[in-house]
């Protein structure tokens, strides 16, 4: 069920929220990154987190399947019930 819904949440173009728990010389790091950027802390380790995974989704040799495509039912769909 959780996975429906993080799938919809995906679909609907909503966002996801990750609490993150860092070593204080991190966290302070990356505050002093964010004013330096001018942006929140939030803007920024979102930022960084989208540089390093967009490119990698970007190029992705295969399109990912659909929910559907892996169901039980599309395996059987030929066959009678």
């Amino acid at each position: 069920m959780a996975r429906e819904r993080r799938k919809l949440a995906v679909d609907r173009g909503l966002t996801m929220t990750v609490t993150l728990n860092f070593k204080p010389e991190l966290e302070a790091w990356l505050f002093a990154q964010a004013k330096a950027n001018g942006v929140t802390v939030e803007a920024y380790v979102r930022s960084v987190v989208e540089s390093a995974l967009l490119p990698a989704m970007r190029h992705r040799s295969t399109p990912p399947l659909s929910d559907y495509a892996v169901s039980r039912e599309s395996f059987y769909e030929d066959r009678d019930h």
